[in-house]
């Protein structure tokens, strides 16, 4: 399965967390964020920039996870009706943390709080199976100047 995460050029050329709090990581749990489509992952990159700089430069990264690697999923129904609001963000943070603590698996699969039906994949770097899931390339990426917050 291929992902893809929309990044600053300067940090596109290896997968690597930065341990800063988003939706289901709290600070200091390193997590990499990935979206399953390219569209999702600039949806994704407009939403928490507020439409702040994106005319730097940005690529996607291009990542592979193997087929036959274990991903775990969480599905919108097993979380509170509300769970993709600011309010719940701690829930959410608990579940990724659990996640992380567990071990069970080196990909997880969550539903998008930006679009139903769609998935965002966690990549977490410590995980023993992490050194399977590979960056395939990177490739150039514009965000449209019409694309506003």
């Amino acid at each position: 399965m291929l992902v893809y995460r929309i990044t600053k050029a300067i940090y596109a050329d290896r997968l690597v967390a930065s341990g800063g709090a988003a939706r289901w990581n709290s600070r200091g749990q390193f997590v990499i964020y990935t979206a399953a489509t390219r569209a999702l992952a600039c949806l994704e990159n407009v939403v928490h920039r507020s439409g702040e700089g994106l005319l730097e430069s940005f690529r996607v990264m291009v990542i592979e996870v193997p087929d036959e690697l274990f991903i775990e999923t969480i599905a919108a129904d097993s979380l509170p009706a509300d769970w993709f609001t600011f309010q719940q963000y701690d829930t959410c943070q608990r579940i990724g943390g659990e996640w992380l603590r567990s071990g069970r698996s080196a990909v997880l699969g969550v539903p998008s709080a930006i679009i139903a039906n769609e998935w965002n994949y966690l990549l977490n770097p410590a995980h023993l199976s992490f050194s399977q899931i590979q960056l395939v390339r990177t490739e150039p990426f514009l965000f449209a100047p019409r694309i506003k917050s």
